[in-house]
């Protein structure tokens, strides 16, 4: 199983890193599951000049970022249209005071090619994009909650019982 992991990146007080990381040990060693982390893979399919400067060309040459931009949003959403069991999504306070666009495209892109979505947020409703709650499938207050479902739907003892059904 491949677990892709969505939230804002750019805008990111921590580009997205920390929550990242403390999940990804948890789907790797206890469930088993490959994970994709977007905030670490900075390459993805940019060259290696694309990836050097890309972030600069933003201020001084928008068409050239906007061609390498493009390529990460292919590489990023025919990963998760071709390769990605599920999707989870992180949305804290501080996520909610971005103007994160991909985020809300990952999930929009998974909902419609029914990729189960996992929207992990202390936010309550009301302060959440109505389109995200839409696109999730399962909506939790914390990694914790996220981690006991996951472990009941996804954990090794469940999947050895479904072989033997």
């Amino acid at each position: 199983m491949l677990a892709y992991l969505c939230g804002p990146i750019e805008f990111a007080g921590d580009g997205g890193k920390v929550w990242r990381r403390k999940v990804m040990p948890f789907l790797r060693d206890e469930l088993g599951h490959r994970v994709y982390d977007p905030a670490e893979d900075e390459k993805k399919n940019l060259t290696d000049e694309e990836a050097v400067h890309f972030r600069e060309w933003k201020k001084t040459n928008l068409e050239r970022f906007r061609r390498a931009v493009r390529k990460i949003i292919q590489f990023d959403l025919d990963l998760i249209e071709n390769k990605a069991d599920y999707v989870i999504c992180y949305w804290d306070a501080a996520a909610a005071g971005t103007t994160s666009g991909g985020t809300s495209a990952e999930l929009t892109l998974a909902h419609r090619a029914g990729i189960p979505v996992y929207l992990v947020t202390e936010l309550p409703a009301e302060e959440i994009s109505g389109w995200m709650l839409a696109c999730a499938d399962q909506v939790f207050q914390t990694i914790d909650a996220l981690k006991n479902f996951l472990l009941e739907r996804y954990g090794r003892e469940r999947q050895t019982q479904l072989w033997k059904e």
